[in-house]
This record gives structure tokens, C-alpha cells and sequence, in this order.
């Protein structure tokens, strides 16, 4: 698979990471080592690509981690190929379709391996993120960014939320050595971020 990074792995897991579309969408795919099964974070763009990762390395769900279009250009793709879409349900209406609804602090089964969900809302108001269950890894999407929050400049968007979000249901539960995955870019660690948080609440962004 051309362009497609192993980024992170164990004994139970392995995380490979692709790029797609105009806006540089991360894409993940989360798999489990014993069994085979996967899945992708983001059905972001150029669907014909994302769908052979997806076969490839045995994908048989898609976790959005919200609805702005550029995270859910393949959704319709996906689900036509079998592959089951899952969304918070205050951005569901925001894709052209899907299978379920993700509620948060739960667990999202991958073979042997669980994802869990926690709901971030402020760049969207189903904005998600996902931590692998006994690892150090966090799925981000546009919660979180090195050096910052993402935008909350579109429809939706809520500055003091977004800011909530990452203090209580981020940073007041992840050690600092988390490393954060975030829907575009670079990873960073949760403590390489935790200390700016005052910083990012003066600059109002």
C-alpha cells in the first residue's frame, strides 16, 4: 500500500496512518494483530484508495470523529462496500447517511482490542475522540492539535466548549505520555499540550 505508514504498534495492535483530500485528512486504521479485524477513523476523501487500505487490512467498521465535510467524503463508499459507518448522533444529520450512533464512554469492540469514546463537543457539537484501551493512544480528530484546539469557527462551533472538553474530558483523564493523533498533522503527547491550556483561553482560539 503505497503512502501508508505504520505509525504505532504492540503484541495486540498495530495504527497505520494515511493522508487524503485537499485538506490533508489523517486517516487511521486500528487493527488487531490476532485477528485480523480493523478499524478506520475517518472516511475522510479519495474513496478508491481508503477502500483498498480498507480491504487490505481487514476494515469492517468507520468511526467519524465528527461531520464537517472534509472527515466524511468516503462515507457513502464505505457503506456501499459493506463497511458500517458510526457517528455521534448530534452530527449524524451532517453525513449522507450511516449505520449507528456512538454514545460516549463506551467501548467500540476491534477484534480483541477496544476503543473508547469520549465525547468532545465544540468543534462540533458530536465531535468524538478515541482512546485504544490500554495503550497510550488518543484519536484526537479536530478537538485537539498541537499548540492548540481546532477551529470553532464554523456552524456549530463553541469556543468555551471546545476549551471544557479538552480540560475535563481530555487532559483531567490522560497522562501526559498520550500521544494524541489528531485529525490533521503532527501527533503530540497530552503533556506537551496540558500546560498552554491557560494560554489558549487568554487568546480566545
Amino acid at each position: 500500500m503505497e503512502n501508508v505508514a505504520l505509525v504505532w504498534s504492540n503484541a495486540a495492535a498495530e495504527v497505520h496512518r494515511f493522508v487524503v483530500g485537499p485538506i490533508e485528512n489523517n486517516v487511521y486504521v486500528v487493527r488487531c494483530r490476532r485477528t485480523g479485524i480493523a478499524t478506520l477513523i475517518d472516511a475522510a476523501n479519495e474513496h478508491e484508495r481508503l477502500l483498498e487500505v480498507a480491504h487490505t487490512l481487514g476494515v469492517t467498521s468507520v468511526l467519524e470523529t465528527h461531520g464537517h465535510w472534509d472527515h466524511i467524503g468516503a462515507v457513502e463508499q464505505v457503506r456501499a462496500a459493506g463497511i458500517e459507518v458510526w457517528v455521534r448522533g448530534e452530527d449524524a444529520d451532517l453525513l449522507p447517511s450511516y449505520d449507528h450512533t456512538l454514545d460516549d464512554d463506551a467501548e467500540h469492540v476491534v477484534g480483541d482490542l477496544r476503543l473508547r469514546t469520549v465525547h468532545t463537543p465544540g468543534h462540533t457539537p458530536g465531535s468524538m475522540c478515541f482512546a485504544l484501551v490500554n495503550t497510550p493512544l488518543l484519536f484526537s480528530g479536530d478537538t485537539l492539535f498541537p499548540g492548540g484546539p481546532g477551529s470553532t469557527k464554523f456552524d456549530g462551533g463553541d469556543f468555551p466548549t471546545i476549551i471544557t472538553s479538552i480540560d475535563e474530558r481530555l487532559f483531567r483523564h490522560f497522562a501526559d505520555d498520550t500521544i494524541v493523533w489528531p485529525g490533521h498533522g503532527a501527533a503530540t503527547t497530552v503533556g506537551i499540550e496540558r500546560p498552554h491550556l491557560d494560554e489558549w483561553t487568554a487568546r480566545g482560539w
